[in-house]
């Protein structure tokens, strides 16, 4: 018996369906149904006739058609594209009629007037990633118009489609039309967006550590009060799309997008993350992450923790430069702390000085600022510990963190500034520590917490839990502009232990961040004088006195309410110094 011969030829076939579908229909029924037939009858049957397509079949939302030709299949699909974008203008958004439209080039099996296969199904699912508007085309199909249509093609990368055994690279086409989605109004604070990361390892138990960590991040982030976050619900329809950040940005209206990878090699797992401005296309931060995989709930969680730890500040600085570049006539009270931090974060009287200038506008914009207030409690407690020990600034710093605190329990870092400003008083370590607790319970991640939190404890002579608070916010922040605080706990820690060649080595990186601040030389010399160094510790004490003339080491100490047990250590060292009691 002879077996019927199955009919095969090579086509471009073209899957097309309505996005949004059931909602439109439940948005307007009978509108929707005579606007799609509207739409057939006015420009789509004509345009698929006039590029020599044949309508295999139409389902309610879709169709699927037939080409000879590759060409003729995107230029029939770009053509519908551009007619359905400029027919929208007029319509309000939620009524609008919008195609996904998918194209491959492979064998079909025809039977009767239907037509089978890989080729088709193919077509099926690479039409399902694009976006409303746009059209994806298959590796094969992109092969046949490259070079012959003048197109903006995105390389999305290879896919793996549902029920289809190999992945396929699939490419992106959006005109230039009215069809590209306006861009959205930038927030008034820095906005971010975390697209899923990619899983290269090839393992699938991957994609579900992938995406657990980056709806952890997304809830990190959403915890800092001066972010504004897109939600996971929007920033997961870009998952498995090769995407242009900056377009990404316009959609989304936020001007930072955070992306990354997850690769499994063995027993480890590579984390890369990457944070750019949507705006430039500029890397504001990058890192990579390589652990063991022996727990991978505790990799998530401390991945989360450190991406998180990290940004923060990374995001502050970029939109320090940012604020520079406005107007002065332009600036809002936020745009004026801003300006202020770069002095704030100097902790030195003349830079201090002009950090308030900016902080009292902004106050007067905002009276109830809680990190205006914060910032000039930091500002003025620095023009009392460096600049005369006047009691009025030390008062203003207590009156400034006082009120942060009261307006700022849902923000970290205003609570932490808060909290070192009245720590460094040293009168009220409690209402510190309580600050410093609230804010790590608003932002877990805050690394500038435990870093000046590790400064209090030192002082407090509680030098293991300086030292466990330091090394936490540095596994954090590692590049922290604050890290050289964390240095100071170390030496001063270890000083307190008698563990003195440690104590000079911390107080040496913590000159090497901060040259011009006088406490880290003033902590160096102290070391070197108990290892008996003494040129090198008076000439460190020389620095301290260049830095700050008045300094006086009784009344330095005091002022910080340091331990008695640290504070005659410290004393007796500095006295061998040089330095003046």
């Amino acid at each position: 018996m002879v077996e019927a011969r199955v009919e095969r030829r090579l086509a471009a076939i073209l899957a097309v369906d309505v996005a949004g579908y059931s909602r439109l229909m439940g948005v307007d029924e009978e509108g929707t149904l005579a606007a799609l037939k509207a739409c057939r009858r006015d420009f789509i049957d004509p345009k698929i006739a006039e590029h020599r397509g044949r309508i295999v079949k139409t389902t309610g939302d879709g169709a699927l058609i037939e080409f000879a030709s590759a060409v003729d299949g995107v230029r029939c699909a770009m053509e519908i594209q551009r007619v359905m974008a400029e027919r929208n203008t007029a319509i309000p958004e939620d009524h609008r009629i919008e195609f996904r439209i998918g194209i491959n080039v492979g064998d079909i099996i025809i039977d009767e007037n239907d037509i089978y296969g890989d080729g088709v199904n193919i077509a099926a699912r690479i039409e399902s990633l694009a976006e409303p508007g746009a059209v994806c085309l298959s590796e094969n199909a992109y092969q046949q118009i490259k070079g012959k249509l003048s197109l903006d093609v995105t390389d999305m990368g290879d896919q793996q489609l549902k029920n289809i055994a190999q992945r396929v690279r699939v490419y992106g086409i959006r005109s230039d039309g009215p069809q590209a989605r306006a861009a959205l109004a930038l927030p008034d604070k820095p906005s971010i967006a975390v697209l899923p990361f990619q899983n290269i390892s090839g393992d699938p138990e991957q994609e579900y550590f992938a995406d657990g960590m980056v709806e952890d991040i997304i809830t990190g982030l959403s915890r800092i009060k001066w972010f504004f976050v897109i939600a996971r619900n929007s920033t997961f329809t870009y998952k498995g799309r090769a995407v242009d950040v900056k377009q990404v940005g316009r959609e989304l209206g936020v001007r930072y997008v955070l992306e990354g990878s997850v690769r499994k090699a063995v027993d480890r797992v590579r984390i890369t993350a990457q944070l750019i401005d949507a705006a430039t296309g500029a890397h504001v931060w990058a890192e990579r992450y390589d652990r063991k995989s022996d727990d991978i709930f505790a990799l998530q969680d401390e991945i989360t923790l450190s991406v998180v730890g990290a940004i923060e500040p990374s995001l502050r600085l970029a939109e320090v430069e940012r604020a520079k570049r406005k107007r002065p006539d332009s600036l809002d009270a936020y745009d004026l702390v801003l300006r202020a931090l770069p002095d704030v974060y100097s902790r030195m009287p003349e830079p201090s000085k002009k950090a308030l200038v900016h902080l009292e506008r902004a106050l007067a914009l905002d009276p109830n600022y809680a990190l205006a207030h914060a910032c000039a409690a930091e500002c003025y407690h620095s023009l009392f510990l460096r600049g005369g020990l006047r009691e009025e600034n030390r008062t203003a710093a207590v009156r400034h963190a006082q009120v942060a605190i009261a307006n700022g329990q849902d923000d970290a870092l205003a609570l932490t500034l808060a909290g070192f400003s009245l720590g460094m008083d040293g009168h009220d370590r409690a209402a510190a520590f309580a600050a410093f607790e609230a804010a790590l319970a608003v932002s877990p991640s805050s690394a500038l917490t435990y870093i000046l939190g590790s400064v209090i404890l030192s002082f407090a002579e509680e030098a293991e839990r300086a030292i466990e608070w330091g090394e936490r916010g540095l596994r954090l922040s590692p590049l922290d502009p604050w890290r050289s605080s964390a240095f100071i706990s170390f030496a001063l820690g270890h000083f307190h232990r008698g563990r003195y060649e440690e104590a000079a080595a911390a107080a040496r990186k913590a000159v090497q961040f901060s040259p011009g601040f006088s406490l880290c030389h003033m902590v160096l010399a102290a070391a070197l004088a108990k290892l008996g160094r003494l040129e090198e510790a008076r000439a460190a004490a020389t620095r301290v006195l260049e830095l700050q003339p008045v300094f006086r080491y009784s009344r330095q100490l005091a002022s910080v309410n340091c331990e008695p047990t640290l504070a005659a250590s410290l004393g007796e060292a500095l006295r061998a110094a040089g330095l003046p009691e």
